[in-house]
Order: structure tokens, then C-alpha cells, then sequence
């Protein structure tokens, strides 16, 4: 397996994406908004929003000293905004328990609100150039179709996964964490999960998946998401005039905002118990 090594970061050394969290320079803050707003959420729309949020809060303490509610609406039109929250609230132990610092501790960064293991794991490595298995979507389908011949991996990570995973893992530290990212980068722009371009990819002659003529996935159906109609659009719509508003809005022009009262309702009571939005009294509503 350590033969796919060193045509892939040979390969993303050529062709990596100038992103501004991957700069030189770029701060330990960068990475985690990074990764907070990369959930779910390709690059190209991440790109002004990350550029914004850190003109305005270049540090956790900047960010923690606002209301979430302003968390809230700079997320845009990003989507899933109880990112935001989770963001607002993780800056706020960093400043409350880390006198303001990003951690470079996987253990620490895990015990801060909305890091899981994936994103503990990110920004150790791609921030403090540490040595961790990374494994979010990309990188799952670059060492399933290579290693294990599959063309998709399973639902969740498998133990199976961790250990391919940790095996082609580089002994050096910076290697292994510049390597964490070029198959990442490999599996966004080359092995995609649609149309994947093996005759562009650096280790098409080791791939199991391509040696074995690319048999069809034959595992559990796969989800396939939609939005129009959905309580995420609707959720969506709600939130979008909140976020234009510079206070409070009435009941009424929520009302307007969605034809479908009992999904209205319904998704307006969902965005109270999420804390993404609040009575403000009179009947009217407010970002928190």
C-alpha cells in the first residue's frame, strides 16, 4: 500500500487548490472555520464566506465577544446553520478555556462543542502539522476504491477503514499531514463519487477498484438528498428573514415567507428548540 504514497503528494503538489486556510500563514482559527463551514458544503460557496467571517472575527476571542445570533446570520446562505452555533460556542471555550488559543491537543479539541473525532483530527493536522488518520468522505472513497476495491465505502466509518488508513499513514508528521490533505484533494477533484477521472488519476495503475473494471456498487441504496419542499428549504426561508432584518420581525412576515402553515409552524418550532432562533415578545422573533 505505501507504493500509492508518493505518486499522490507528487500528484498534489502539482495540483493543489490555492485555499486560503491551506496558505502559509494561515492560522490555526482559519483551519477550524475551515472545517466547520466544509461540512456538507463544497469549497466554491465556503470560499467568500470564510473570507468574511475571518476579515470580521480574525480570532476565536472576536467571534466569542459577538451574540450567536450574529454567527448566525454572517453564515449566509451556507446551509445547516447549527454550524454556526456550534462555531460561536467553541470560540467561546476557547477563549474561556484556552486563554483564546486554537488547541493543538486531538484529545482538547475533541471536548470543544461540535468537534467530532473527523474535525479534531483536521485541524490538528492540517493546523499543527501533526500526525492523525483523517477521514471524512474524500478520503473514505480514494482508499476504498484503491485499497479495497469498492466503489463506495460503507455508511459509517469501519474499523476496517481506520486500519487501511493508519497503515498508509507516513511516519513523519508534516508528511503524514500534507498527506492527509492530497487524498482529500485527490478525491474532490479527480476520484469523484460521479464520473471519476481515473485517466487523470497519479495511481490508476494500483487502484483495485479500476484494476477489477470498476464493478458497481452493490451495497445499501444510497441517500440521496433533496431540498425543494423539504423542511431544510422551509427552515431556510424562515431564517433568511431573520437574517436580513436588523432587529425583531412580526409573526406576519414569517407567515409570508412560507404558503404551507402546519410545515411553517412546524419548522418555526424546530428553529426555536435548536436555539437558532428566539422570542423576542408581542409576537415577534429574532436571531438569538
Amino acid at each position: 500500500m505505501s507504493e500509492l504514497v508518493e505518486p499522490i503528494l507528487d500528484w498534489y503538489d502539482a495540483h493543489a487548490r490555492d485555499l486560503p486556510w491551506r496558505r502559509e500563514g494561515a492560522s490555526a482559527w482559519s483551519v477550524m472555520v475551515s472545517e466547520f463551514m466544509l461540512q456538507q458544503t463544497p469549497v466554491v460557496r465556503v470560499l467568500p464566506v470564510h473570507e468574511a467571517w475571518l476579515e470580521r472575527w480574525p480570532t476565536p476571542a472576536d467571534l466569542a465577544a459577538e451574540s450567536s445570533g450574529e454567527a448566525v446570520r454572517a453564515w449566509g446562505r451556507l446551509g445547516y446553520p447549527r454550524r454556526a452555533l456550534r462555531l460561536h460556542a467553541a470560540a467561546v471555550a476557547i477563549v474561556e478555556e484556552h486563554a483564546g488559543v486554537v488547541p493543538d491537543s486531538y484529545d482538547v479539541l475533541l471536548a470543544l462543542p461540535g468537534v467530532g473525532d473527523y474535525t479534531a483530527a483536521a485541524i490538528a493536522s492540517f493546523a499543527y502539522r501533526q500526525r492523525h488518520v483523517v477521514l471524512d468522505t474524500n478520503v473514505r472513497r480514494v482508499l476504498g476504491r484503491t485499497v479495497s476495491g469498492v466503489e463506495f465505502p460503507a455508511r459509517s466509518v469501519t474499523k476496517a477503514e481506520r486500519l487501511v488508513a493508519a497503515e498508509l499513514l507516513p511516519a513523519d508528521a508534516p508528511t503524514a499531514a500534507t498527506w492527509s490533505v492530497a487524498v482529500m484533494e485527490l478525491g474532490a477533484l479527480v476520484c469523484t463519487a460521479d464520473r471519476p477521472r481515473c485517466e487523470s488519476c497519479p495511481v490508476v495503475t494500483l487502484c483495485a477498484w479500476h484494476g477489477a473494471g470498476r464493478p458497481a456498487y452493490d451495497g445499501p441504496a444510497r441517500t440521496v438528498q433533496t431540498y425543494a419542499g423539504t423542511d431544510r428549504q422551509c427552515r431556510g426561508r424562515l431564517l433568511a428573514v431573520l437574517r436580513d432584518a436588523p432587529g425583531s420581525v412580526p409573526k406576519t412576515q414569517l407567515d409570508a415567507a412560507w404558503d404551507l402553515a402546519d410545515q411553517r409552524e412546524r419548522c418555526l418550532a424546530s428553529l426555536l428548540a435548536d436555539g437558532l432562533v428566539v422570542e423576542a415578545g408581542d409576537g415577534r422573533y429574532a436571531l438569538p
